[in-house]
Formats: C-alpha cells, structure tokens, sequence
C-alpha cells in the first residue's frame, strides 16, 4: 500500500477515510484543525462525497455525528479539549443512546498550553463518560487506530474517544497505508428507541453501559496496543502511555536500561497487566503526557493494605438511588420496613395536557409522515417530548437541548430522507440556533419544526428569550422566507397544515415551520 508522510493529525483523517467514513464533524480548534483540514483537501474524499464541512460548534458537531451514526454510517468527530467541554452534554449522553453506525471522537490536548486557556486532559472525559479511549504513541498509531475503534465501536455500540496531544498531532512521520474498507450502508438502528433518552429507556442503557465495562477491560488485556516488554531489572517498572511511551523509546533503546516496561494506547486500563508488572517491580514510573490520570488510578491499585467497601465491590449497589434501607445493609444492620404504597393511588403515566397545542401539532405531524413510514423525526428536551408516548408515538430521539436540529442535519448528510426535526421555541433559542446554522451553511435536505407555545412550559412557564421573534431569527440565519412557514395547530385547520408540512416536506433544502399556539397553562394564567 501507500506510503504517507503526514502529521499525526493527518494521519487520523487518512485512517478514518481508509476505515470507511462517511462524514467528518468539528469545530476548528488547534491542534485539532488539521484533521478535517486534510479530509477536506483529500482528492478520494471529494470523490467519495464524504461530508466534512466545518460546524457550528464542538456540541453540533457531536450531535451531527451521532444523527450520522443513527443512519448507520461511521462518523469522525474533531476538537480541541477544551472544545470538549463545549460538547460535553452530547458526549456524556452519547454513551448512554450509544451507537449505531461508528463513531470516533477525535480530541488534541494541549499540554503546555501553546494556544490554549488550560491543558485539561480529556481522558478524565472518557473514564466519566465510562467509554473506550484510544491513545496512539505515534503517526503509525493514529493512522491505524481509527480502523480498530470504528471495529470497536460498532461491536459494543459504543462511541470511542482518539486522543491526542499537540506534539504528535504537529509532527511528521512516515505511515504505511492499508487497504481500504468500503462505507457502510444506510440502515437505522435493531432498537428504535435506542437514542430516546427518556428515563425509562435511560436506565436500561445505562445498565447495559455498566453491564459492558468488563467487557472494555477485556478488551484493553487483548489489545495490541497495550504491551508488556520484559526486563530483567525489576528495580524499577515503568508504564507509559501513548505519545509518553515514544520519548521512552528515545531514551532506553541503545542504553545499558533493561527494566520491564508496559505501553499503554488503549483504556479502560488493563488491570491484569498492570498487576503484573507492579506485582513484580521495587517500584513504577509513570510517564503520562498530561494530567496524572493512570497514576492516581494506580496508587487506588497498589493501596492494599485497606480493605475498601463501597459501590465498586458490591457492598452498595453501583446502580441508582442510596436510600436508608441500603446503606443499613451496608453498616450490617437490618433494615427499616418501608411502609407499602396505598392500594388506592393509581400510578398515572405522563402525557400532553389536555388542550396542548403540542397534541395537534404531532397530530398533523402524523399524518403527513404516513407515506415515509415510522423512524424519521428527531426530537429534543421539553413538554413535546411526550410525543414518543400514545396515542402519538411521533418521535424517535431525545438526547441533549438542541440535538433534534444537529442530529437532522447529521442524518440528512447520509442521505437520510426525510430527516425532520421537532424543537420547542425556548429549547431553539438555548441550543437549536447553531445547529440551524449548520444547516443553512450545509445546504441541508431537512424540515425543523418549531413548536412555539409563548413561554417556557416545561420548567413553569418562564419567558421565552425568542418569543416573537423567531421567524427574524430564521431569516437573519439565511433560511429562505417563502420556507418559513406558520400554522396555528388546531383541529378545524388540519387539513390546510398537513398541507403545509406535505409541501415543504417535498422541498430540498431547510425549511422551517413554526406551530404557533401558547400553551393552555399559560393562556388559563393570563385570564385569571
């Protein structure tokens, strides 16, 4: 195969396009920059169609992927670190929806700070998020990990984390090309209410997460990333990890240094291997470039002179909720009783309240999505999120304030049609406005729906920091005047809005439509 000179973030946009990508999302932030920068000049990539326009922001350019990776394709995020906590909401809770086609987030930390506010090391980001991260020493790695993290984060459904640092992402280095795996096929996810965060769905996803962190750590001991060299030496172990393990290699390789040595580039870390060589040493080195996240981890390893109890070894669960009862058992005591619930109270599943505008518009929703089948219209936080329940069962996602637009934007990209998107006025205005930008500047093939109520509802009917003002907003971000289209959602006008979504529906290209009714709450409190 080819031979390539590149940066290590070249390398990384080379190994996603050989690894079947269908789209590359970030935000330019260096040392970052440089990956989509090279898909963008790349002759194959222009070729394949493969979409890597810049986005919004780190927190778009998250949700976009994920709506990718809902239609099934491989999706390669990029950022910054400190752009990660810009995407943090998206990031967290993609480990809960998980994935479906692909997904890898490209993060260059900048130790030293070099153009940067801080040199925050997004590992600690993965261990939270509870996902995979991958950690290459060199070019070589990053060009080859994408392929295995694609493989990984397909198997478990999983996003994966690439991370990177600023002296690996800006230095050149030979790579030697492999062959080149074709793009996935278009195919939306086994479970249609895997990306509904709903509580409900939430905890079961959750625990599947927990469920799978054996798993991680299975695969991290089988890794050929993470290695254990033998040393006669036992006076001293060193660990290094990723970039770490390269200057390593600069100073032991022609010296007389002969002590066990143990390469890290995959998390969560390698428990046995790591007993292994502690186990066996006088004392370890730790080379890490960044924050002291595996030696803070080791010393939790190497103190065993406690017998520590809690949520990691059973003694309190690692699910949910502590209540009174369970930390008794815990303390070896016997539970209080917990007084039965009353036959009486009946449990009520939420749902719209009667004369909700919200009920007429998913109403009409339906009836104009009959034709396209279930599995098209992505949703966001608020009272319309109780559309996914009966009688309208009229949404497929719910993930973070303002995904609906990004992940329409994400799914429109591969293809998906149509790709519908359903927002409240006040969620528009906290997150849904980037992610419109987006796509207006992509020239997206969607239809966002603004469900404008006049107030904040969900949190108490607050004011809403777009009311009247929403349409000047759309046009001010460049959506056509003629697809900005308004209806009131009422039953006598049916017909004439079904009409209206049907129309734009049949547009290529943004068009946004606003149901426009305040909400009953807010119109009873206005009379009173």
């Amino acid at each position: 195969m080819d031979k390539l000179l590149l940066l290590g973030d070249e390398a990384v946009g080379q190994g996603a396009l050989d690894a079947g990508l269908s789209g590359a999302f970030g935000y330019p932030g260096t040392p970052s920059t440089e990956i989509i920068e090279y898909i963008q000049e790349n002759e194959d990539a222009m070729k394949r169609k493969i979409h890597f326009s810049w986005s919004a922001n780190e927190k778009t350019s998250m949700e976009e992927a994920m709506g990718l990776s809902y239609a099934g394709k491989r999706a390669l995020v990029t950022m910054k670190h400190v752009g990660l906590n810009v995407a943090a909401d998206a990031y967290v809770n993609s480990a809960i929806t998980g994935a479906n086609g692909g997904i890898i987030v490209a993060v260059a930390d900048d130790p030293s700070m070099h153009s940067s506010q801080n040199e925050q090391d997004s590992r600690f980001y993965g261990n939270f998020a509870q996902l995979p991260v991958m950690e290459p020493c060199d070019q070589q790695e990053a060009y080859d990990m994408p392929r295995e993290a694609f493989a990984l984060s397909e198997k478990y459904k999983v996003p994966v984390m690439l991370r990177l640092t600023t002296r690996l992402a800006h230095s050149r280095a030979g790579i030697i090309r492999k062959e080149v795996i074709p793009e996935n096929e278009m195919h939306r996810p086994d479970d249609p209410n895997q990306f509904m965060l709903l509580p409900a769905f939430a905890r079961e996803n959750y625990k599947d997460l927990l469920e799978k962190q054996s798993q991680f750590i299975a695969e991290s001991e089988e890794s050929k990333y993470n290695v254990f060299h033998n040393g006669d030496d036992k006076g001293m172990g060193i660990i290094a990890c990723g970039l770490g393990y390269n200057y390593l290699m600069e100073n032991v390789q022609g010296s007389d240094l002969d002590y066990p040595i143990l390469k890290i580039g995959q998390y969560p870390l390698p428990r046995k291997q790591i007993e292994k060589i502690t186990s066996e040493c006088d004392s370890v080195l730790v080379i890490e470039e960044g924050m002291p996240l595996l030696e803070e981890k080791l010393r939790g390893y190497l103190d065993n002179c406690l017998n520590v109890k809690g949520r990691l070894d059973g003694t309190l669960p690692r699910y949910g909720e502590l209540n009174p009862q369970i930390v008794a058992s815990a303390l070896g005591l016997s539970p209080k009783p917990v007084k039965d619930i009353p036959k009486t109270v009946k449990g009520r599943p939420p749902e719209l309240c009667k004369g909700c505008p919200h009920r007429d518009t998913f109403v009409t929703l339906n009836k104009a999505m009959e034709k396209y089948g279930k599995g098209h219209v992505f949703s966001d936080i608020g009272c319309y999120t109780l559309g996914f329940l009966p009688p309208f069962n009229a949404i497929n996602s719910c993930v973070c304030m303002g995904a609906s637009v990004s992940m329409a934007v994400g799914a429109a990209e591969a293809g998906f049609y149509p790709s519908v998107a359903v927002i409240g006025d006040s969620t528009f205005g906290h997150s849904g406005m980037t992610g419109l930008l987006d796509a207006v500047n992509k020239e997206s093939n969607v239809v966002i729906m603004i469900l404008d109520n006049n107030t904040v509802a969900m949190t108490g009917m607050q004011d809403s920091a777009v009311e009247g003002s929403i349409e000047k907003i759309c046009a001010g971000l460049g959506v056509e005047k003629e697809h900005i289209r308004v209806f009131k959602p009422l039953k006598p006008k049916h017909d004439e809005n079904v009409k209206i979504i049907e129309e734009e529906l049949e547009y290529s290209g943004v068009s946004v439509i606003i149901p426009r009714r305040e909400c009953i709450h807010l119109r009873r409190k206005r009379k009173k």
